[in-house]
């Protein structure tokens, strides 16, 4: 293996190191886009040559690296939201930080920076369309964070991701209850049943899982609601809920 400096960066580190490294070293526009996005000139090119590719693509895909990215993205936005809401208890805290770190999240941040043009994909999943999946854009996005921090540290990482979060943070709402709790407290608050929520359907490549669930609340209703994790339909759906039968 080599790097453009002439260093050996060890072994499996990207796949179809040869041809992958020579074919993205040859379009300058990667490597600009990313000393755009993150402030710095990558160092280690071949660290984000793994993190924009999909296991569809060959050995040595992102997961590890988005592994390392969720963790740095949670301890900084966790560090954040300690520093810019000193008043509020911990489980306020907590909602706001899952909110931000969540794959939705990370999904529409990936895609308002054209992520999705560089991503390397095997043929099966540029045809189940993998390259505008959220589930893939999203990991990729934290794939980034792991490289930015491994090539650069921290403290670049760290300004990486306030960079593209911090106008989420300022613009949270003040009433950040999560729609599952609000409808459970509402469902207590008006002697109803707690709300039951039910999969319905599974759908899509492996890639991009789409499930669709419905929640219920007897003798009120129910709404369906799909999303690319069982978790934020059923967030989806306490929402569609709330915003119909309260």
């Amino acid at each position: 293996m080599v790097r453009r400096n002439g260093s050996n960066p060890g072994p499996g580190l990207v796949p179809r190191v040869g041809s992958v490294l020579e074919r993205v070293l040859n379009k300058p526009e990667f490597l600009d886009w990313l000393t755009t996005l993150t402030g710095k000139k990558p160092g280690d090119e071949t660290l984000y040559i793994r993190a924009f590719t999909h296991g569809s693509f060959g050995d040595g895909d992102y997961q590890r690296l988005e592994f390392l990215g969720d963790r740095v993205l949670g301890l900084t936005i966790a560090a954040q939201l300690y520093k810019q809401f000193p008043s509020e208890p911990e489980g306020k805290l907590s909602q706001r930080l899952n909110g931000l770190v969540s794959g939705k999240v990370c999904g529409e941040i990936a895609r308002s920076l054209g992520v999705s043009d560089h991503l390397l994909l095997g043929k099966q999943a540029r045809d189940d369309g993998a390259r505008q999946s959220a589930k893939v854009l999203g990991d990729v996005m934290e794939s980034l964070i792991g490289a930015v921090y491994l090539d650069h540290g921290m403290n670049t990482a760290k300004q990486f991701i306030l960079k593209f979060w911090g106008d989420r943070i300022s613009g949270m709402a003040k009433d950040i209850r999560h729609p599952k709790s609000a409808l459970q407290e509402w469902a207590a608050a008006h002697n109803r049943k707690m709300p039951i929520y039910a999969l319905v359907e599974k759908t899509g490549p492996h890639h991009d899982l789409r499930f669709t669930v419905r929640a219920s609340i007897n003798k009120v209703g129910e709404v369906e609601a799909t999303a690319s994790s069982i978790q934020t339909a059923e967030t989806t759906a306490a929402k569609l809920f709330l915003e119909k039968y309260t």
